[in-house]
C-alpha cells in the first residue's frame, strides 16, 4: 500500500489553482434573481447550482457572501433560477459583469408568485424558490431553495448555455460528441 506524500497536503492550494481545477468542471449556466425589501431586483450569473432533493425538490446555489443579490434573498427569503439557453450569452455576462443597471439591459418581469426576477427571453425554464437555510462556506454562502414552481419557457430543439475551461459553449446537437468508453 502506498500513501500520499505527507508535505504535499500541507501546501495550500490558492484561488487561482483553484479556478483552472474548478474550470475543467463544465457546468449549465443561471441567472439567480431576488426583489429586496423594497421591490428592487437583483441578480447575477451563477455557475456553481445542483439539485439537492427530489422530496422535497430542492436546489442550492453559492453566491459570494458580499453580494446585493445575497442580501435581497435573505430579506425576502425567495428567488428565482433562470436557466439559460444557448443563445443567451449576452445576458450571462451582463449579469457577470457588476454592471449596475443589468436589468435595464435584457428583458424581465415578474408573474404573479414568482420567486424572483424572470428572464423570460434568455431561458429555458425558471424554477422559483423559497430560501430554506444558509451556510457561510469561506467568501461564499450556501442557500438551499425549496424549489416552489418550475415554467418551461422554451421550445424542444432549444439548448442549455454551459461554462467550463473559462469559456461559454452550447450543448452539442449534432452527434459530434462521443460517449465515454
Amino acid at each position: 500500500m502506498t500513501t500520499p506524500d505527507a508535505a504535499v497536503h500541507r501546501v495550500p492550494v490558492g484561488e487561482r489553482d483553484f479556478r483552472s481545477l474548478m474550470s475543467l468542471f463544465p457546468t449549465g449556466v443561471v441567472v439567480i434573481g431576488a426583489l429586496d425589501a423594497d421591490g428592487r431586483p437583483w441578480g447575477m450569473t451563477c455557475s456553481s447550482l445542483c439539485s439537492v432533493s427530489l422530496d422535497p425538490p430542492t436546489l442550492l446555489v453559492c453566491v459570494r457572501s458580499g453580494s446585493p443579490t445575497l442580501r435581497a434573498l435573505t430579506e425576502t427569503g425567495t428567488f428565482s433560477v433562470n436557466f439559460l439557453h444557448h443563445a443567451a450569452r449576452y445576458v450571462a455576462e451582463v449579469f457577470s459583469s457588476g454592471d449596475p443597471d443589468r436589468f435595464l439591459r435584457t428583458a424581465w418581469h415578474l408573474p404573479e408568485l414568482a420567486g424572483g426576477p424572470h428572464l423570460g427571453e434568455a431561458a429555458l425554464a425558471v424554477g422559483d424558490c423559497r430560501v430554506e437555510s444558509t451556510q457561510q462556506v469561506g467568501d461564499h454562502t450556501v442557500v438551499l431553495g425549496r424549489v416552489l414552481r418550475a415554467r418551461f419557457l422554451a421550445g424542444a430543439g432549444d439548448t442549455p448555455l454551459l461554462y467550463g475551461l473559462r469559456r461559454y459553449a452550447v450543448w452539442p446537437t449534432d452527434g459530434t460528441v462521443e460517449p465515454p468508453d
